[in-house]
């Protein structure tokens, strides 16, 4: 699934150049005071401006605004100093004004820039602009067997447009791309990163040319992916269905196509417009937005950490092994939760990395529970490090407690007490247990002496059988050590 067969990669390569919308976490919509909360029954969150009632008149979030330009600043773009909205005419039923309010030539972020890596190293790719604009409405066409159906709920929320130049050169080239975005979005809390739900779409303008060849080639439109997974197929299968126009003689169309995930193949939509086609020209409704020094700064002060400096950190400041700290580091939910419990335990911060991406991750997966959705909150969660840390549980008992945890919202100290888990560490016990481990074991015991160290995992097996995983192992190693070897 990476770029073209050898056979034709000799020949042909791909250019790629992605438009990502990201769904702002609002609590309403671009223009009106009304809701963009997901799942609402249809049609209930859509205001006379939504719903394009002459005499209405928008009105600019100014979240929305702020949210623009801190992604600006995020990806090192320019942020100029009057931003304009246009209108954006076409025809389509879940579009009742006939026109989406977005922007053309005065966008709100300038050119900007990321860094992704690629299987042949580190590679800047330009970003052209993001711009602020409406989402349209849905149209539903699996409801009625001879009608199509309209959900204006989405009409009217805000996204921000992220146009990339036609820098990548193969799949996975876009999907690090998008990925990179999807991080710093996530990152700066301005978008949820809802994919199911539709918070961060695609669309991936794919062409090919001769190799080596610099003018590029007609390029087909494929819209709204919401699956890293997807874009790569479906970048790839377009790419191959070019050139085998190509090949034969044909022209490639320049048009809109979608995906089919289930068939694994592309298909035409429509044909494809350009800019002028949409005939945008300023909203009249809208005076220019004068974006101040002052409204700059106070984004800048809400940029966060972000992924390679929290991977740094973690390495160098928490001692953390460097793809330990990527998993954690990459996923906003996962690093809240770390370093939240890292404050509320005494637990070193391997152990809770290690316990977090292990023991705690497969709990959640098993329960198909995300970790900001988890029955078992930080607090809990730090308290069960403690118990581990202070020897109290062994980490195979520390996954029994867990699971109990989840199911009786109990704290692990109560578990622990009551069922009588807690670690076996009386040295007199464990040398009474040890020394009649090596007693049933004569054969075993011997063999050991000739010098087969192996044995020696034997006799731990044995003694952890016997408490049930409870024996301090730390403890009962050093004591089987002292027995075996008199």
């Amino acid at each position: 699934m990476n770029a073209l067969p050898k056979n034709l990669g000799d020949r042909w390569e791909m250019v790629i150049g992605l438009e990502i919308h990201v769904r702002l976490d609002t609590n309403s919509k671009l223009f009106s005071g009304m809701k963009a909360s997901y799942g609402a029954s249809p049609n209930s969150q859509v205001s006379f401006l939504d719903a394009g009632l002459p005499g209405t008149l928008p009105v600019i979030n100014q979240k929305a605004l702020a949210y623009a330009i801190r992604f600006g600043l995020a990806v090192d773009a320019e942020i100029p100093p009057v931003t304009i909205f246009a209108r954006k005419n076409y025809f389509y039923p879940d579009l009742p004004k006939g026109y989406q309010i977005s922007q053309m030539d005065d966008p709100i972020v300038g050119k900007g820039h990321i860094e992704i890596t690629t299987e042949a190293g580190e590679k800047v790719i330009e970003i052209t602009r993001a711009h602020l604009e409406e989402d349209a409405g849905k149209s539903i066409h699996d409801k009625y067997d001879r009608y199509s159906a309209i959900d204006l709920n989405r009409a009217g929320t805000p996204l921000i447009e992220v146009v990339s130049e036609p820098q990548m050169s193969n799949a996975k080239e876009a999907v690090a791309y998008m990925r990179e975005i999807y991080t710093r979005v996530t990152h700066l809390g301005i978008c949820d990163g809802n994919l199911q739900e539709g918070s961060f779409r695609c669309d991936a303008n794919v062409s090919v040319r001769p190799k080596g060849e610099k003018e590029l080639g007609t390029r087909a439109e494929i819209k709204n992916l919401n699956s890293f997974r997807f874009i790569e197929k479906a970048i790839n299968f377009e790419a191959k269905r070019q050139i085998k126009l190509l090949e034969a003689g044909d022209k490639v169309i320049q048009e809109t196509r979608l995906y089919d995930a289930d068939k694994d193949q592309t298909r035409s939509m429509r044909s494809k417009e350009n800019a002028n086609d949409y005939r945008y020209f300023p909203d009249p409704d809208q005076l220019p937005i004068r974006i101040t020094e002052e409204m700059i700064e106070a984004q800048r002060q809400c940029l966060p950490e972000f992924p390679a400096q929290k991977i740094q950190r973690y390495v160098d400041e928490l001692g953390l092994k460097a793809d330990d700290a990527m998993i954690i580091a990459n996923d906003i939910n996962m690093s809240t939760f770390f370093e939240a419990s890292g404050k509320q335990s005494k637990a070193q911060a391997d152990l809770n990395a290690k316990f977090l991406l292990g023991e705690f991750s497969a709990l959640l997966n098993t329960q198909g529970q995300s970790i900001e959705d988890s029955r078992i909150d930080v607090v809990s969660y730090a308290g069960l490090l403690d118990e581990i840390e202070s020897g109290a549980i062994s980490r195979k008992v520390a996954k029994q407690v867990l699971d109990e945890m989840w199911e009786s919202g109990k704290s692990a100290s109560e578990i622990i007490t009551s069922k009588g888990l807690g670690q076996i560490s009386d040295v007199s016990a464990l040398n009474e247990l040890i020394a009649q481990v090596i007693a049933d074991n004569p054969s075993q015991v011997a063999d050991y002496r000739s010098g087969n160290t192996k044995m020696f995992n034997y006799f731990i097996g044995q003694i952890m059988k016997q408490t049930k995983g409870q024996a301090n192992p730390v403890q009962t190693k050093q004591l089987l050590e002292e027995l075996l070897n008199e």
